[in-house]
């Protein structure tokens, strides 16, 4: 695996159908969210990206509920809007397939990513109100033109004390799942829900 490696599959159900967000060199992109059940049955909610290419017959062919396997990569950028920048997380869908029901009824949904990059900061370790170790770390996944995904990760229990002991610079090969979880946010007219996505890490090592 290389520096810069990026991929994740997904398989989950349309939560959200397609919608117009922004241009890109002349070809529309859309966004939609995929739900994809973890094991314990909690719902991640991805947001996905799609070129108008994976859409032949336009974005109303994508039905909310419709299953769908997506190959692509985690994504981030900073958008501006009136609260200030923020970083949003996408899955950049490079292949889309239609699942069919009959075929769907015998699938497990999906989430399971693969990322090769350099820890950005610091990690910050913590214990939670449970006393369950945290790690959390920024990694930069270098990508084509000189650009690079700033992409949050998490790790747990064993992998959070190694976590710890790893230092900016390092080269991370990361296996896990693009979480999402839901917060809230003080502001200053009040509190707002909010979402955060994130790399949860089922594995982590340092690579030379």
């Amino acid at each position: 695996m290389r520096e810069g490696y990026n991929a994740i599959n997904l398989m989950g159900s349309v939560s959200e159908p397609p919608r117009f967000d922004h241009s890109v060199l002349g070809e529309d992109m859309y966004r939609m969210i995929i739900a994809a059940k973890r094991l314990s049955g909690t719902e991640d909610l991805i947001p996905v990206t799609l070129p108008e290419r994976l859409l032949p017959n336009g974005p109303d062919e994508m039905g909310e509920g419709m299953a769908l396997e997506i190959d692509g990569q985690v994504r981030t950028y900073n958008r501006r809007d009136a609260f200030g920048s923020h970083l949003v997380i996408t899955v950049f869908a490079r292949r889309l397939s239609v699942i069919d029901e009959e075929e769907r009824s015998f699938l497990q949904d999906r989430n399971e990513a693969e990322l090769m990059g350099r820890l950005v900061k610091p990690p910050v370790y913590r214990l939670t109100p449970f006393s369950r170790e945290i790690c959390d770390m920024l990694i930069a996944v270098p990508r084509s033109f000189g650009k690079s995904d700033l992409l949050p990760c998490i790790a747990w229990g064993r992998n959070a004390r190694f976590a710890f002991e790893l230092a900016p610079g390092d080269m991370l090969r990361i296996s896990g799942r693009l979480q999402s979880r839901s917060y809230q946010k003080v502001t200053e007219n009040g509190t707002d829900s909010r979402t955060a996505y994130e790399i949860s890490c089922n594995s982590l090592e340092k690579w030379a």
